[in-house]
This record gives C-alpha cells, structure tokens and sequence, in this order.
C-alpha cells in the first residue's frame, strides 16, 4: 500500500518499503506455487496504481480480476492487519480494464503482422532459421513496396505473390527456395488455427492507452486475461516480448524521475526464455537494460531465479523471494542459487530461510533511496485491499461495458491492405484482359469483313489495341498501389519512406 509517497510492501521488525524512484530497476518475485506469489503481485499493482503509475499484467489463473472491486472483511484478515500493525486500513476499487486476445474476457487485443516483426513472428511459427531468413526477405519486399500485412490472409497473400515471382526477387533479395516458402506457409494455417485470426488485425493495440490515469490520478491497472491464452506457450511469451517491444520502441526518453511512466508485470517468465535461441535472449537483455531509461520497470514472477538467465537476472534489483521446496539435487540447487541473489543478514541463514518461510512470508530486498540494494529481510507481505480471487461474469462484464475503451476497440475493422491490393489488381488484369479480347473479337469480325484491306493493317490495328490495353492495366494497378500505401500510411501513423523502419525485436518504430 501506498504510505508517505513510498510503497510499503511488507514488514519485519520494521517497515520494508519500495522506493518509487527506484522501481523502473526492474524486479522479481519467485516461490513455489501456493506460497503467496500473486498477493505480492496485487499489493505491488495496487500500490504502483495509487502512486498514478499504469500497472499491466497477465491474470494467468483468473484470480486477478478482483482488483476491479474492493475488499471482503474477515476474521482471518483483522488477524493480519492487527500482526502488522496497519493503522489506517481500507479496502479499496482499483481503476481497472480488462483485455484479452480471444475477445472473451476483455476489450480484444490486437495487432498487425507487420507492426509484430520477423523475428517475434518466426519465433511465434517456430521456424527454422533458414525459414526465418526468408521470412525476413518476404518482410523486407513488403516493407520496400509499401505494403502493410494487417492479419494472417495478408501474409499469405505476400507469400504466394513472391512464390510467384520467385526468380525475379531471388535475383534482388537472395535466394528463397520453394520448399522453405511452402513451409512458412503451413506454419502460418497452423497459426491461424490457434488463435492468430483475433490476434492479427486492427485497431491495433495502442500501447499508450494502457498509460492512462482515472479522473483521481491513479494508474489504470490493466489485466489481460490469459488462462485460455497460456495454454499456448509460446503466443503467450510472443506477444508478451511483443508488448515490451513497443513500450521499448515508442516510449521517449525520461531519465530517472519520482516514479516509473508504466510498470510491468510478465507472470511465468520462464515460458519466455524456454527454448528461447541465443540471440533472442541477447536482445532481452538489452531491452530489459536500456528500457530504464524510458520510464518502465518489469517485474519477472517465476517459481525459482534459476529460471531467469544470469545475464537478465543481474537487472532485477528489487527481489521478493516467497518460500521453495528442495526434495531434489536440482531444488537444493535452485535455493542456493536463490539465496546467493541476496544481501546476506548477519541475523538469519539465507538459504535455511528459504525453506523455513510460510505462505505470506518472503524474503525482501529493495533497492534504497541511493540505489543500494538493501539487506535482505523475513517479512510477512502486507495484505491487499482489493477482493482476493475472482469476479462474477456479470461484474467483469460492467467493467468492460463501461470502459472508454470499448468503442475502440471491441469491433475489428478490416482495411485495404495487401490481400485486397493483391485481389484487387487480379481483378483488374482479369477485366482488363477480358475487355482486351472481346475488342480484338470484335475488331478480328470486322476484319472478315473487309477482306480488301491488307494483312498489315490488321496486324497493326491489334498490336495499338494490346498497347492501350497493357498501359490501361498499368494505370489501374498504379491506381490500386496508391491506395494500399494510402491505407498504411493512415494505419501506422505516419509516412512511409522507401521501406519501415524496423526497431531492436524487428517491430514497426
């Protein structure tokens, strides 16, 4: 809870506080499962919210949506309040919105196959790297002729337009054999059938709507629905990249300030570096250091800090260790690594207490006002002020009803993009070449009919038919392409050059 313009997390002899200041240093929570994890996530969100600070985070088992309404009384909650001595407690409501993907459980949430990027997207079609390379290559002549892939059937369309013209791109781009072009296209049905239809299209999510305070200042808490969604691994750890890729690309620099722009919450995170290649690690390494700077701080919430590699895990500075199990070799590991993470406290032994915490007890080590990682404590989390567990349907359903949010983004729009440029120029060649021959038809009947003229007459009336005809055909296409550039210039928000510009994960900057 917010306490003197601090956040008062937990408590141990004495207060354990979060320096605002000092939480775009990023963080973690670990533990077991059922050992407290998600209170420590809700009275973080809901501290960062009354400090005005937007919080996101993924409501992985469903029991997050109650921070849209205030608190229950309890025997079992007094006892708490009483332990820790919390004097001026209230139960609170939390400005909330609630999203999903599916469109189910929340406004949808969406966005462009070109606004995602190669990288994120080969990853999402778990794609060889010489797949990804042409994948890169089908990006790269899209971004080159200004066409935008909005949602799947763009990108297919893209596919199969250079499958066709395969021999002429190879010549500019590098060769991209059929077989690997015929791959990215069956990875791309199987994506589709998993969810990528709602996921790929517009609007587009708006990043800086989730950075949004209500009309008494607080931060919008905002709670993507993910129960359905986690149950794909790898779209789940994709579009969470995704989404700090955009707070990475879009947000301006702001130096150190009173408190972080946004704070962000990645639950499970060892789905994002499962199976996750060298040189994507590397990169989110280098968001996690440099996006400091932009105003955001990202919390990872896994079981163990073994689950984080080294090189990440050196960028979380605030730690909140709930308790572990260690029946194995490899657990006992696990504690010792997470023990080593720790400020030692000459009062207690790290790694004893590890295993000796209860459910609601953890060891925290926040940075102070200095930026000096504290000496770790054994405190007992402060309880949140929001309901604990889930929401009715009827009640997430008024939030959602009520939300600004929903006449922007609840209906899908489908633009003129490259699957109707595409179609459109089929269409047009098609008309054109059909009124072409019923011309030549006509003028092949006339012709019959004047046997006196010469062969050469005719000859030459035909080939200045088939002239107009190509230059006509031309003309519409030229007509055609003006408007999909058109189309993705109002869609992106600004004018496109000669190709995208594309930022550190391979997204639209």
């Amino acid at each position: 809870m917010e306490l003197n313009g601090k956040i008062w997390l937990a408590k141990s002899d004495e207060k354990v506080f979060l320096e605002p200041k000092m939480a775009n240093r990023h963080g973690f929570i670990a533990g077991a499962s059922g050992t407290g994890k998600t209170i420590t996530l809700k009275v973080l969100a809901e501290s960062f919210s009354q400090l005005g600070v937007p919080v996101f985070l993924a409501d992985i088992k469903g029991d997050l949506a109650g921070m849209c309404k205030a608190g229950v009384h309890s025997e079992s909650m007094e006892k708490r309040i009483n332990k820790l001595g919390i004097e001026d407690w209230r139960y609170r409501v939390f400005p909330t919105r609630f999203w999903d993907i599916y469109g189910e459980y929340g406004h949808p949430v969406r966005t462009t196959v070109s606004e995602m990027g190669p990288m994120l997207l080969s990853r999402l079609m778990d794609l060889s790297d010489v797949q990804s390379d042409v994948l890169n290559l089908v990006f790269k002549i899209a971004d080159d002729k200004g066409l935008l892939l909005i949602d799947i059937k763009d990108l297919k369309a893209m596919l199969r337009y250079v499958g066709e013209n395969r021999a002429e791109f190879s010549a500019e781009y590098g060769n991209m054999s059929a077989q690997s072009l015929g791959a990215i296209q069956r990875s791309l049905i199987a994506l589709e059938d998993e969810g990528g239809v709602e996921f790929f299209g517009e609007p587009a999510i708006d990043i800086r709507d989730w950075m949004q305070r209500d009309e008494q200042g607080r931060g919008y808490i905002n709670v993507l629905h993910s129960v359905k969604l986690v149950q794909n691994p790898t779209l789940y750890a994709t579009f969470m990249l995704f989404l700090m890729s955009e707070l990475f690309e879009k947000l301006p620099e702001r130096g150190d300030a009173e408190k972080p722009e946004m704070v962000f919450f990645f639950d499970e995170a060892h789905l994002l570096f499962s199976d996750a290649p060298k040189v994507l690690v590397q990169k989110i390494e280098q968001v996690v250091k440099l996006i400091r700077s932009k105003g955001v701080g990202i919390y990872f919430i896994s079981q163990s800090p073994s689950d984080i590699p080294d090189s990440v895990l050196a960028q979380l500075s605030n730690r909140v260790q709930h308790a572990l199990r260690a029946y194995t070799p490899s657990e006992q590991k696990a504690v010792k690594t997470a023990a080593q993470t720790f400020r030692a406290n000459p009062a207690f032994d790290t790694q004893t207490a590890i295993m000796e915490l209860g459910v609601g007890e953890a060891l925290v080590s926040c940075l102070d006002e200095n930026g000096v990682p504290g000496i770790v404590q054994r405190a007992f989390i402060l309880p949140p002020q929001s309901r604990m567990g889930t929401i009715t349907d009827e009640e997430r359903r008024a939030v959602i009803d009520a939300s600004d949010m929903k006449h922007k983004y609840d209906k899908a729009i489908d633009n003129f993009s490259a699957y109707e440029y595409f179609e459109q120029q089929n269409e047009e060649q098609e008309k054109e070449e059909q009124e072409a021959a019923e011309k030549a038809a006509k003028q092949a009947a006339k012709e019959e009919k004047k046997a006196a003229k010469s062969a050469k007459t005719t000859t030459t009336k035909r080939t200045s038919a088939a002239t107009k005809a190509a230059k006509k055909t031309k003309s519409a296409a030229s007509k055609a392409m003006t408007r999909v550039t058109n189309s993705a210039m109002s869609t992106i928000g600004r004018e496109l050059g000669r190709s995208i510009i594309r930022g550190i994960f391979g997204s639209i900057k």
